[in-house]
C-alpha cells in the first residue's frame, strides 16, 4: 500500500466535493421568485379543482328594457 498515493487521491476527491458543494450553494442562493404559473406537480393536491366559468363572469344584460328569457325543458 502506498500511503502517499492514497493521500493524493483523497485530496483530489475532497477538492471535487468542495467544488460540488460550492456550485450547489450558488444554485440555491441564485433562485429568486419565479414568474408564471407553478407546474401541476407543485400545486396543492388537497385543493379542489374548479371547472367551468368563475362566479360573476356570466354575460350581463346592459340594456334597460331587455327581458330575460327562461326556457322550459320537458
Amino acid at each position: 500500500m502506498d500511503v502517499s498515493k492514497i493521500l493524493a487521491e483523497l485530496r483530489e476527491e475532497r477538492a471535487q466535493i468542495e467544488e460540488a458543494i460550492l456550485s450547489l450553494e450558488r444554485l440555491a442562493q441564485g433562485r429568486g421568485k419565479r414568474r408564471g404559473r407553478p407546474p401541476s406537480w407543485l400545486a396543492d393536491p388537497a385543493a379542489p379543482k374548479r371547472r367551468g366559468r368563475p362566479p360573476g363572469s356570466k354575460n350581463k344584460v346592459h340594456a334597460a328594457g331587455a327581458e330575460t328569457k327562461t326556457i322550459a325543458v320537458a
